[in-house]
């Protein structure tokens, strides 16, 4: 039985999670659709563009994505402390850029017209305010603003009503760091698997590709959670991984799981394998299987009980 959005998504629990959202008909989100002879490519750069501007008015970091031919997959990071840092005119002023809001909020950030608003006028922006705060470092309401933006637009462009998108998007929690790397890079992959890009750098649309970009500026990309090296005391906020190991990684594991190309992953590879613990198979186990082995949550503890069960030990 499917468990309800609540019980998926728990700050105590992690903030990081991986959403899918796939089409439910068969006009393309993207693509080339071969039937119609017709390509609907242009509508990746919708779904990136809308993404990354979602990530600037949010307080939810996007940290890796992939925006495929029917579906998209993001991993984002809920920064609740980051929405409570801000002022009751910061979030009002955030929110506005998503919808114009209403005209006693627009009158409260008006350094002008703020001055005559009345002490009731503001305790009432001010509980608005915090409604907004919440929904601010919401998951649900950051995929419905995807979702439904680009859901009206390609229905616009296919000149026809009804469901774009297969339901609600799919969620996963993803619950210690080998689970958060194993899941970036399989999200970051996908083109390579789907043999739509023969190496990361070259799968458009899609985190790695905007990370190894910046990279060779020695920059990271302002629009995505920044790496900020492996965990430890006054740690500045971001991924708990080198930029350095997670691209060899995924470049390394891309060489590994893709039929159409030689190697193996060394055990060695990368010290982000070591410092979480995982064997060589337990890795290639858990970056394969992020969508098939493991359904609600991704972690460590969970791909070794269930490789106990097989082997009878435990």
């Amino acid at each position: 039985m499917p468990r309800p959005r609540k019980s998926l998504i728990n700050l105590s629990d992690t903030p990081y999670y991986h959403c899918v959202s796939r089409c439910v008909r068969r006009a393309y989100l993207c693509g080339e659709d071969n039937q119609k002879g017709k390509s609907y490519e242009h509508r990746r750069q919708w779904v990136e563009d809308r993404l990354l501007f979602l990530a600037e008015v949010f307080c939810v970091d996007v940290c890796a994505y992939a925006v495929m031919s029917n579906h998209t997959h993001v991993v984002l990071r809920i920064n609740k402390q980051r929405a409570n840092s801000f002022s009751a005119k910061d979030i009002i002023k955030r929110w506005h850029r998503l919808y114009k809001g209403m005209l006693l909020s627009q009158r409260y950030i008006d350094d002008a017209e703020s001055t005559t608003l009345s002490k009731a006028e503001i305790e009432t922006v001010n509980n608005l305010a915090e409604v907004y705060r919440k929904r601010l470092y919401d998951i649900s309401w950051f995929m419905r603003l995807l979702n439904e933006y680009i859901a009206r637009r390609a229905n616009k462009e296919d000149d026809c009503t009804g469901h774009f998108w297969e339901g609600r998007f799919k969620s996963q929690a993803l619950l210690d760091e080998a689970s958060l790397a194993a899941c970036m890079a399989y999200v970051d992959l996908n083109p390579v698997r789907a043999c739509l890009a023969n190496t990361p750098e070259e799968s458009n649309h899609t985190s790695i590709q905007k990370r190894i970009n910046a990279a060779k500026s020695n920059k990271q990309p302002k629009q995505l959670l920044p790496f900020t090296g492996n965990t430890r005391n006054n740690m500045p906020d971001g991924l708990p991984f080198q930029l350095e190991e997670y691209i060899a990684l995924v470049e390394l594991s891309g060489r590994y799981i893709h039929p159409s190309r030689p190697g193996k992953i060394d055990e060695s590879v990368s010290p982000i394998l070591s410092r979480v613990g995982l064997a060589h198979c337990d890795w290639n186990k858990m970056i394969t299987g992020i969508e098939t082995v493991f359904k609600s949550s991704v972690s460590i503890d969970k791909l070794q009980n269930q490789r106990r069960k097989h082997t009878g030990f435990g």
